[in-house]
């Protein structure tokens, strides 16, 4: 492959996002990018507890201050330095799907679940954000899922705006071979 791509990752909470990114950096040897380290670093900065509900807030924050491709935009610069194909994670509004359109050799992977078999893996993963209850997960899921605000989430937007949109209610095997056969319609074009 002569041209540099570079993948987004869009998708709901425990869909398998993270999964996606490892297996692209593990077996295909992508750089990663990752829109939730961007936010957690902020978070230090500022001092506040590292949570969901932080993360939600320091990013629309800094979307609507510096608009709303601005963290994307910076993640995008950083994976340009490097000559490797890349991966951006955590995709979350139009408005960062837009900026990495009009980038060229940009694809989008929009990965969903059902709720409840994302809520168990959430719980399994343990990360400090996942500390959360099943009503809690879906509360917090409904405030990202739909906004017509462009610098807050919407994820059901950005999901339809996907390239490539994979379901994730089997096996990581099942969604690894959606990945590849994506990668191969992709680098035949």
């Amino acid at each position: 492959m002569s041209t540099k791509i570079i993948i987004g990752i869009t998708g709901t909470l425990g869909a398998g996002k993270g999964e996606i990114v490892n297996y692209l950096v593990k077996k295909r040897g992508f750089e990663h990018f990752s829109v939730r380290k961007f936010l957690i670093k902020e978070i230090k900065k500022r001092t506040l507890p590292i949570n969901r509900n932080n993360m939600r807030l320091i990013a629309n924050e800094i979307r609507a201050q510096k608009g709303s491709g601005y963290i994307v935009e910076k993640l995008y610069q950083e994976a340009l330095k490097d000559k490797t194909n890349s991966v951006i994670e955590s995709i979350r509004t139009p408005g960062e799907v837009n900026t990495l359109l009009d980038k060229g050799s940009f694809y989008l992977f929009a990965v969903v679940a059902d709720p409840k078999i994302r809520f168990e893996r959430i719980k399994k993963r343990g990360s400090e954000t996942d500390e959360v209850t099943y009503d809690e997960f879906i509360a917090a899921e409904k405030m990202e899922i739909n906004n017509s605000d462009p610098t807050k989430q919407n994820l059901t937007k950005c999901i339809n705006m996907a390239n490539y949109k994979f379901e994730n209610n089997g096996t990581f095997k099942n969604l690894y071979k959606q990945v590849d056969n994506a990668l191969d319609n992709i680098l035949t074009k």
